[in-house]
This record gives C-alpha cells, structure tokens and sequence, in this order.
C-alpha cells in the first residue's frame, strides 16, 4: 500500500478523533493526526539512530533520534509503537515500549508549515539483532550518548525528533 492511503485518525487539540482521512490529505491539509516516537536502546545502552530515506513523506533523508510514525485509524498509541518499533527495527519478540509521555508538535519549517500532529513518547530496550527496513532506514548505528551529543549539532535531523528528544532529556531531568 502507498503511505500516502494509509488512513489515520483526525484529531482536535484535545486529541480527540474528529474524522478520519489518508495520510497524504491530512499531510497536504495540515491535519492533526497521533503519532509515534520510540527511543531505542540496546543492552550496552547505546541509542539507535538512523537516516531516513530519500523517499519518506515528511523529512526525508534527515537524520532520527527515535523510530516510529503516524498512528493508524482506529489503533491505539501503544499498539503503534510496538508495531512501528519491530517494523522499522526489523525484529519481532520485541519488549512491549514503556509510555513515557505525550505532547503536541507544531511543525513551521518550511515545507511543513502548518502539520501538527500529538506525538507519544516512548522507550524499548532492543537487544536482538535488527534488520532495519530499507523503505524506511538508508543508514543506522548504535551511537553512545557521547557520540550522539557530537552530532546534533552536526547533522540535519528531523524536527520532530529533536523537539521530542530536547521533551525527553527535560522529563528525565524532572525525575
């Protein structure tokens, strides 16, 4: 199936589901839909990090802090992140991904100007080998936090994951 039929949930302010629509209309529409974001680590702690592909919807070929995308029709928050984390991971047997908390994101970079989508925070420990899918990831690595650190400043990344990452390090410092 094209991403761009893939249906989802139309959501108010709230969250609230107001209508459903493909996700190429909502996207073109500036329509508030739910996503995903999972932050991976494996068992020594390192952060998977990726480059999306050329051919990605929104942000494509930018780099990614977290896995994870839009939550479809009718599917709950938890249920994407643990599809979306072995979808793009390319494993299966994956850890349930511990919520961790939501907040809504407004994209005004240019080409974006106008989505807005409440975006779920999550967490998984992966320790099986992945097989990341190619439709989706044209790069990945485990980076310390050492070495992720180095490069935020160094390459492009997805504002979307920045904003969730920068939410992220403020909640595990609120304790």
């Amino acid at each position: 199936m094209n991403p761009a039929d893939e249906i989802l949930d139309i959501v108010d302010e709230h969250d609230r589901v107001v209508t459903r629509a493909p996700r190429g209309e909502a996207y073109a529409r500036g329509l508030r839909h739910r996503c995903v974001f999972i932050q991976v680590r494996d068992a020594e702690g390192r952060l998977f990090v990726h480059r999306r592909t050329a051919t990605k919807l929104v942000f494509p070929a930018l780099y990614d802090l977290f896995v994870g995308g839009v939550v479809g029709a009718g599917e709950s928050y938890d249920e994407a992140a643990l599809r979306e984390a072995e979808e793009e991971l390319g494993v299966s047997g994956l850890p349930e991904p511990t919520y961790l908390f939501k907040f809504l994101y407004e994209d005004d970079s240019e080409g974006a100007a106008g989505l807005g989508w409440w975006s779920a925070v999550y967490e998984v420990r992966c320790e099986l080998p992945v097989r990341p899918q190619v439709e989706e990831v044209q790069w990945h690595a485990f980076l310390t936090d050492e070495e992720v650190a180095a490069r935020l400043g160094a390459w492009e990344w997805v504002p979307d994951g920045l904003a969730a990452h920068e939410r992220l390090r403020a909640f595990r410092a609120a304790g």
